[in-house]
């Protein structure tokens, strides 16, 4: 099934390109826009609903690519430029619909991370990225984090987007529900904190990370099992927030 599209006044070119640019539009459709051919391919391999296979007319499509019931649409250079956010873009699209989650799939989660208002959508990306690697359950974002299908944020996690559950929530809801369930819950502030290798690990946690530069806001930390910190050794100031988490996330689900 192919149909091609020559005018950037089209209305599916309109929305596509209002699906890359506007949260408030991914909010109310539940759909974005993924570029690349290696995002595609983790979209193909993970059977998200893909409601449009966009091509741009000189791109060609890979052989080995299962395109069984996919909608094509090629689509002029013109077009294409509408709604790439590449600078040197690949020519090939997806519209596709956000991963769902079951509230019975959240019953088995134990290994979380948590997320403050991180608001660098390429640091929220590579914490999405790092929490798949990780082989962490599901991470949850908080009130003024990035959206999680920002272009950027959605390149940033390299396909992790679609292997691991990416929700957001209500942090100190799910700080209660954790507890509740026996899951120790753990921040990183610079006060009233112990090494982050010197905790015991149980198998089982919900890991708090904040905001780049005022941290996680005290009404968490006041709600957590055990505040962490990790050393700084040189001179550094501090860490990249997606590097922390990744020291500490590792030193946990491992």
């Amino acid at each position: 099934m192919m149909k091609r599209i020559e005018s950037p006044q089209n209305s599916l070119v309109k929305y596509w390109k209002k699906l890359t640019t506007t949260r408030k539009e991914r909010d109310r459709s539940g759909e974005f826009i993924i570029e690349g051919f290696h995002l595609i391919e983790e979209a193909l391999k993970s059977n998200v609903d893909i409601l449009n296979l966009i091509i741009r007319e000189d791109v060609e499509i890979p052989s080995h690519w299962n395109l069984d019931q996919l909608f094509i649409v090629e689509v002029t250079p013109q077009v294409a430029a509408e709604f790439s956010e590449t600078e040197h873009s690949q020519g090939i699209f997806a519209h596709v619909k956000k991963p769902s989650t079951q509230d019975s799939e959240k019953a088995s989660w134990t290994k979380l991370l948590l997320i403050d208002a991180v608001q660098d959508p390429g640091n929220v990306g590579t914490m999405i990225r790092t929490a798949d690697a990780a082989g962490i359950d599901a991470v949850i974002l908080g009130k003024g984090t990035a959206d999680p299908y920002n272009p950027k944020t959605v390149r940033s996690t390299q396909g992790s987007i679609f292997h691991i559950p990416v929700i957001t929530g209500d942090l100190t809801e799910w700080i209660d529900t954790s507890k509740e369930k026996g899951i120790p819950v753990y921040g990183t502030a610079l006060q009233n904190a112990v090494l982050y290798h010197e905790v015991k690990k149980v198998g089982k946690f919900a890991l708090i990370m904040g905001n780049e530069g005022a941290g996680i806001h005290e009404d968490l930390l006041a709600k957590t099992d055990k505040n962490v910190i990790i050393p700084i050794l040189g001179q550094a100031e501090s860490l990249n927030v997606a590097v922390a988490t990744g020291i500490v996330l590792y030193y946990f689900a491992t």
